[in-house]
């Protein structure tokens, strides 16, 4: 127990010195530093704030049994009562201080880069992608997070074979990052004129928005073109070679943008999701060397792995990384996925719990 104290009075020192250097020219001046500092921060502020009503409870206790010493009845019955209130928060304290101190994922507090891909199923495949970007859509538009295409390949019987854009906002990363995999969906399509049941997929992949200063990318290792935008765009999309294309080359990795107003906003983005493509790989194999899970979270995050299946005449959900089941699918479809995004950071904390007891 004296390693966990050590552990939490060091957090409310950093806590505190975060406080001081915040006020300091140097830092002020610095909207990235302050920026950083001000996540750390954040992150930190429930750990303290439970340290300290765990630290006040063990003192109403100590106060309350000096009290019985008294002679006075009213006062030994109260000082009984503060220490019977008080052994009865103390496990639920440590329970909350145990779980807080699980390491989090440090870029949880990022914004998340999320494509979606149409996968088995042809048309139906694509038309379910679209179903997930308008239901992830929904999601951070109801908890204030912004969306911003960065790709966009749509399809004529509906959805799209290919979109891709960035949810902004802190915790963005955080409430998305166990949502890579293959999502399988199981419905009559509309264009089945025997009612019968398909089984299509959709994957998705999320990454973290990667700072240039977290991770330096090689430009040599990159092949990038310029090319004129395809689809619907008016015409300033048709006539000027605005889309850009980068390749990185060591792992293949592919990321086209043509969204933006010009060339170079268009540039700026895709190096922007190059950079957090490139870094996700690179921490995937890095943690397969080490024979671990990747960031130790649910699953490994691969596009091949079966996560979810929505299954639409039973109206059921069914996430097969924790056996979570809930008939609410048409609830889920409208960006209501609280209680499943809950379910899954719950199941991740008490995995990682468990490891570190091991």
């Amino acid at each position: 127990m004296s390693v966990v104290i050590e552990r939490l009075e060091g957090m409310v020192n950093r806590y505190h010195e975060i406080t001081e250097l915040m006020m300091t020219t140097e830092v002020m001046s610095d909207p990235k530093q302050l920026a950083k500092l001000g996540r750390e921060q954040a992150d930190l502020s429930q750990v303290v704030e439970t340290y300290s009503e765990y630290k006040q409870v063990l003192q109403n206790i100590e106060e309350a049994k000096a009290l019985l010493q008294e002679d006075d009845k009213e006062i030994k019955e109260m000082a009984e009562l503060e220490i019977a209130a008080g052994e009865e928060k103390i496990p639920r304290l440590l329970e909350k201080l145990e779980l807080l101190l699980i390491p989090k994922d440090p870029n949880d507090a990022h914004n998340a880069i999320v494509e979606i891909r149409g996968a088995a199923g042809g048309d139906e495949g694509n038309i379910f992608a679209g179903d997930l970007y308008r239901m992830y859509t929904k999601y951070a538009e109801s908890h204030g997070l912004k969306v911003e295409t960065i790709e966009m390949d749509d399809c004529e019987a509906g959805g799209f074979s290919l979109v891709s854009f960035m949810i902004k906002g802190d915790g963005a990363y955080g409430a998305f990052k166990f949502e890579s995999g293959s999502h399988r969906v199981q419905r009559v399509p509309k264009t089945e004129s025997q009612g019968r049941i398909h089984t299509s997929t959709a994957t998705v992949l999320v990454s973290p928005e990667i700072e240039p200063e977290d991770f330096d990318i090689d430009i040599n290792d990159l092949e990038i073109e310029t090319m004129r935008a395809s689809g619907a765009g008016g015409q300033h999309v048709n006539r000027t070679d605005s889309a850009v294309r980068i390749v990185h080359k060591p792992t293949g990795i592919v990321v086209k943008c043509q969204d933006g107003r010009s060339q170079h906003e268009n540039r700026a983005t895709a190096m922007m999701t190059i950079r957090s493509r490139v870094y996700e790989e690179h921490q995937r194999k890095l943690e397969e060397a080490e024979g671990a899970k990747r960031r130790s979270k649910i699953g490994t995050g691969d596009r091949a792995e079966k996560i979810r299946t929505y299954n639409y005449p039973q109206n059921r959900v069914t996430d097969h990384r924790i056996g979570y089941n809930v008939n609410q699918l048409d609830r889920i479809m409208e960006g209501r996925l609280d209680d499943l995004f809950q379910a899954l950071q719950s199941a991740d904390q008490q995995a990682k719990l468990a490891g570190e007891k091991a």
